[in-house]
């Protein structure tokens, strides 16, 4: 009885029912300007007659159809069912309809909760007056005796039977609201749910905020850090040798302070991206690049002790200037990955190799070809790897997002970073 009552007249029910009265009063335009045309057509006020007060309900409900198909009725219509009729948020799409599918259904939904609406409204009008006065008839005197008293009295037959319709009035009201609540309830995922358009919007629209995170994920790890095991390293390095060679220690020093600001200005710069509405600024530090920053990178790690045999041959491009400026800045990361995972796993020197070749025989494509070489800190397996922990797998992703690959692992009994990148035809 409790579950009963609470479906009929509980806080849900209510809010549907708010809904639905709602929906009424946005059809009272369509409706008056339909009665204006039937009166024209009858040549009498619709009003005073109530088979043209429906033929102008019947009129306003194409007229509230046609002009639901605008793409903003949707998101309008999603929120009220969100706040009001209980549906679950991802049971509904979100934003404007892109299709014309999408409209259909929108204003399928529109004209249905608006007729649902006025007709529901009208009741709630006219109902509970008639029947407070029918269960008011036993009671009050005055009622009985009134023309309008006689007239209901004619019709339930006695005080006792009109109170009894009056209570049944009331009952079949809730009903009623309750009832229509339920249906524009259950339809609503229905006529407002996602389209496939709308999914294959979303899954766009997740694909490139994911594809943004990584981007930015991996600015993050190759610039911060390479910046502590470049820093670890030459702090260490430096306490070693301390009281016996204060030269080395001051250009440890210098090399920890240089490669602190320079991350300090790249984190700043990745924060940036990061911050809604924060346009890149004219100071923000530019992005590295092979031409512009490898030399001070291996700089710096040489002067944490690392030592870095490094042969460049640009080919054909003339000098590393001429490269492409995303594959500049690809290279450098993939370079400066390279050097922090032999900081952190390997012994021994690194031997670098950056080189411009064809891609193929004849073919005019050329491809930048980094190769990086060391021992590692334990004995090498057999298998090899073509991604590794996060950072390499961050450089795969790099030498992907341009047509490369990457590839690392175990050559000739030691480990090799492998990376070519397409460059394209000729020098740009």
């Amino acid at each position: 009885m409790r579950k009963a009552a609470a479906r009929l007249l509980g806080a849900r029910a209510r809010l549907r029912w708010v809904h639905l009265i709602l929906g009424g009063a946005l059809l009272m335009p369509y409706f008056l300007l339909s009665q204006v045309v039937v009166g024209l057509v009858a040549g009498t006020n619709a009003l005073n007659s109530f088979p043209l007060v429906l033929a102008s309900y019947a009129v306003s409900l194409p007229l509230a159809a046609a002009t639901a198909v605008f793409g903003l009725v949707r998101p309008m219509s999603v929120a009220a069912v969100r706040a009001m009729c209980g549906v679950p948020g991802e049971r509904l799409a979100e934003g404007p309809a892109r299709s014309w599918a999408a409209r259909g259904r929108a204003s399928a939904w529109w004209t249905l909760h608006l007729g649902l609406g006025a007709v529901l409204s009208g009741m709630s009008l006219a109902v509970p007056p008639m029947a407070v006065v029918l269960i008011a008839l036993p009671f009050v005197e005055a009622l009985r005796t009134a023309e309008m008293g006689r007239d209901w009295l004619g019709v339930a037959g006695e005080p006792y039977a009109g109170a009894l319709l009056g209570i049944g009035l009331l009952a079949g009201l809730a009903l009623c609201a309750a009832g229509a609540g339920e249906l524009l309830a259950r339809l609503a995922p229905v006529l407002l749910g996602p389209t496939a358009a709308d999914r294959l919007a979303a899954a766009e629209e997740r694909a490139a905020d994911l594809a943004v995170r990584n981007r930015l994920a991996r600015e993050l790890h190759d610039a911060v850090g390479h910046a502590l095991s470049a820093v670890t390293l030459q702090a260490g390095a430096a306490r070693r040798v301390l009281d016996s060679d204060p030269a080395f220690v001051r250009e440890a020093l210098a090399a920890i302070e240089d490669t602190t600001r320079r991350t300090v200005g790249e984190l700043d710069t990745v924060l940036g991206l990061l911050r809604d509405g924060d346009p890149a600024r004219a100071d923000a530090a530019p992005a590295p690049t092979l031409a512009a920053d490898l030399d001070g990178l291996l700089a710096r790690t040489r002067a944490g002790g690392t030592v870095i045999t490094a042969h460049q041959d640009p080919g054909p491009a003339g000098d590393w200037g001429q490269l492409p400026a995303i594959a500049s800045r690809e290279a450098y990361r993939i370079v400066q990955e390279g050097l922090s995972n032999a900081l952190r796993h390997g012994a021994g020197p690194v031997r670098l190799g950056i080189a411009v070749r064809q891609a193929g025989e004849g073919s005019g494509h050329r491809e930048l070809e980094i190769s990086m070489t060391n021992s590692p800190a334990s004995p090498v397996g057999r298998e090899s790897r073509t991604t590794g922990g996060r950072g390499l797998h961050g450089a795969a992703e790099r030498a992907a997002l341009l047509g490369g690959r990457v590839e690392a692992g175990p050559h000739e009994g030691e480990w090799r970073l492998l990376a070519v990148l397409p460059l394209g035809g000729g020098p740009r």
